[in-house]
């Protein structure tokens, strides 16, 4: 693995019963993979990760104390948030852009791939929610932090955020309606994409163990910038604190799911 570290924790105060995940957070790659046969400035879009999500993600920790598990690897190498049976797991083809080292891929290069990152990442997270668990003596709060495009085939996107979830509205709720009662934001339910996915992060640690949680999209154009970024930082650390404060919040619910 030469080192490469596939996923970066940051400590915080369990007490907050608050873990902050970011799956998407960063577009680097191990040096023995190159460039995947792609052009530099694939890394700088959005098939290669969530653009101001790290910086967001950072922000809100150092804000509120809280830990976090950062994917430190493109998702074009792998899919972070993906189940290990997805078939977009490792692209082929991405918004229009050929990813010639995953096409053809044998089944030794995936499971490597599986093995070196997907799964070393997921294990962080299992761990940092179990030690946020154990440490709080209640069950945490989990929220994902991703990012979306302006625009997507053309058409223009309304939304400043969306909230995805499945079949379990605790948090995500709660979450709409504090974003919502900002007069100036488009806030989406189940949009620009919806929550429910077999396999992915918020299904796989927190719908099948019953925890609450939400997934949160910011558009990416809100956080491109540093302004962007603090301003939605400042926005998020007392929403998020609330809900930590939530009581109620912390129980653990088995809502079942609307994947199959």
């Amino acid at each position: 693995m030469s080192g490469f570290n596939p996923f970066e924790i940051i400590p915080g105060d369990p007490s907050r019963s608050l873990v902050i995940l970011g799956d998407h957070a960063m577009n680097r790659l191990p040096t023995e993979y190159g460039d995947l046969g792609l052009p530099a400035e694939a890394f700088k879009r959005h098939i290669a990760y969530d653009i101001g999500v790290e910086d967001v993600t950072r922000g809100l920790c150092a804000s509120l104390g809280v830990p976090s598990v950062l994917g430190c690897f493109s998702r074009l190498l792998i899919d972070p948030n993906r189940g290990e049976d997805d078939p977009t797991l490792i692209m082929k083809l991405s918004d229009g852009m050929v990813i010639p080292a995953n096409h053809p891929l044998s089944v030794e290069e995936r499971d490597r791939r599986l093995n070196l990152y997907h799964r070393p990442y997921h294990d962080a997270v299992a761990t940092v929610i179990a030690e946020t668990w154990r440490m709080s003596g209640k069950p945490p709060l989990v929220i994902s932090l991703h990012s979306f495009t302006h625009a997507w085939k053309g058409v223009g996107r309304p939304w400043h955020a969306g909230v995805l979830w499945d079949t379990d509205p605790r948090a995500a709720q709660l979450l709409i309606d504090l974003l919502s009662a900002d007069p100036e934001l488009v806030v989406g339910d189940n949009e620009p994409y919806d929550g429910a996915l077999r396999g992915d992060t918020m299904h796989r640690h927190c719908s099948m163990t019953g925890l609450p949680h939400a997934l949160l999209e910011i558009r990416q154009d809100l956080i491109s910038e540093k302004s962007g970024v603090d301003s939605w930082v400042d926005r998020l650390s007392p929403i998020l604190a609330s809900m930590a404060d939530r009581q109620d919040l912390h129980q653990v619910e088995l809502h079942g799911s609307r994947v199959i």
